[in-house]
């Protein structure tokens, strides 16, 4: 799963060529995209150092490393709690950051006080950055939106763009939430500023943000799109009080946010994921985690769809769950299990994280292979009740709604955010097991 060992010498030598020093510790990050720690020797000063490489399964992030690179100095600028860039390393494609004290995830707080305290600091940070002359990031390179609709789907029309070029098989349930978020753009939303994009990423210490991280999507558009997006982080990485954090905005702002721009916003923003992984999830990489992708598509699909059913006044219903029993298969699933557990890997993290990914897979088959035939069953029946007829597989099923989709009206919406809610908690319940993290979450109210 690794990259070479003669790309990463060729790294080593870059980081020392850029910075005038020489390593004296390295360590890799086990994670989803290559990373590296690094301590460089300059001048008899240990620098601790960080670099971030691109994400190898998905090429239309690599040309947002230069554009981030160059937001992240706007921000320096400005005072703005960010790792200091480098530069930009083209073979392997990354960027070189200071790196920066502190741990991620409020869930790993001390208390409940240290989590208020970074959270109501991340908003004043927030509101400082959307202050900022837009004038600026213009200058590196963003592209202002052209009117209030532009600026309510900046970064979506991007990622639609990204969903096309490489759409492998119909999606009906992205067309779907692609032709609502279109149709239904909030009015007057015209002011601009820098957006995150993928907002709440940050390092944190002793009740401070001491770096904001990530910041590949960064665009310009609307400011609440930051406020949706951090309804998605905390689907991930609890972020604690979300109705306070956006009175805490309202308060550094001045400006109070329709709880309906937000829940668009919402919706808006978890859309770009299944955009981004729907050709990868379809056509996986060798390297990547497929499960922990495929678990972000579904997750971040069935939550705004709960969103999306409280702004339309649609009533949801889980669909019932069939009682799994043991296959022929069964056994060979639970050797595959039992082979790859990543404990075996003892202190080797990379080996370890390497072996959970494969550990994830086979969770998923073995689920897979008791749940599925019943519950695919089941899901046919739901797209019969729509088309009128039962389609005779998946494929055709999908095919059909796709078109069905896209030619439908408003007053469909509320059966189709039924069908494909029930359809996506069927999904989750075969990820179940390895889904971590993403058990069980929704979106928190703001309102």
């Amino acid at each position: 799963m690794s990259p070479s060992k003669g790309e990463w010498e060729r790294l080593f030598q870059w980081v020392e060529s850029v910075v005038g020093g020489r390593i004296v510790w390295q360590e890799r990050q086990p994670r989803l995209r290559p990373a590296w720690y690094f301590d460089v020797d300059i001048y008899g000063k240990v620098v601790p150092l960080y670099w971030r490489g691109a994400r190898v399964e998905q090429d239309d992030l690599r040309a947002r490393l230069e554009p981030e690179m160059r937001v992240i100095e706007v921000l320096e600028r400005h005072g703005i709690p960010v790792p200091h860039p480098y530069g930009l390393s083209q073979d392997p494609p990354g960027l070189l950051l200071e790196r920066c004290p502190g741990r991620a995830n409020l869930a790993t707080a001390e208390d409940e006080d240290e989590r208020v305290a970074v959270l109501d600091h991340y908003m004043e940070i927030l509101a400082r950055a959307h202050a900022i002359d837009v004038a600026e990031f213009e200058a590196i390179g963003l592209q202002r939106p052209q009117d209030a609709k532009d600026n309510c789907l900046a970064d979506l029309t991007r990622s639609e763009r990204v969903y096309r070029e490489h759409k492998r098989q119909p999606d009906p349930m992205i067309e779907f939430q692609i032709r609502w978020v279109r149709r239904n753009v909030p009015r007057d939303r015209s002011k601009v500023t820098l957006v995150f994009g993928d907002s709440g990423q940050f390092l944190f210490d002793k009740g401070r943000v001491t770096a904001v991280l990530d910041l590949e999507l960064a665009h310009l558009g609307d400011p609440a799109a930051d406020l949706g997006g951090l309804r998605n982080r905390d689907l991930s990485e609890p972020l604690g009080d979300l109705r306070r954090a956006m009175r805490k905005y309202a308060e550094y702002t001045g400006e109070w946010v329709d709880p309906r721009v937000i829940d668009y916003h919402t919706v808006c923003f978890a859309l770009v994921t299944p955009l981004h992984l729907a050709h990868v999830c379809a056509d996986p990489a060798p390297s990547m985690n497929y499960v922990q992708y495929l678990a972000w598509y579904v997750v971040y699909s069935r939550c705004p769809l709960e969103v999306l059913a409280r702004m339309i006044g649609a009533e949801l219903e889980p669909p019932p769950l069939p009682q799994p029993g043991p296959s022929r298969r069964s056994p060979a699933h639970q050797l595959m299990i039992s082979a790859l557990d990543p404990k075996q890997a003892g202190a080797d993290a990379q080996r370890a994280y390497e072996l959970d990914c494969l550990y994830r897979v086979a969770q998923y088959l073995d689920r897979s292979d008791r749940y599925g035939p019943a519950l695919e069953a089941d899901d046919l029946s739901d797209v019969a009740a729509i088309l009128g007829h039962r389609p005779g597989s998946w494929q055709k099923a999908d095919a059909e709604l796709e078109r069905f989709v896209l030619d439908a009206g408003p007053e469909r919406d509320a059966e189709l955010v039924r069908y494909f809610h029930r359809r996506l908690l069927r999904e989750e319940a075969l990820l179940q097991p390895a889904l971590r993290e993403l058990e069980g979450v929704s979106m928190s109210p703001i309102d």
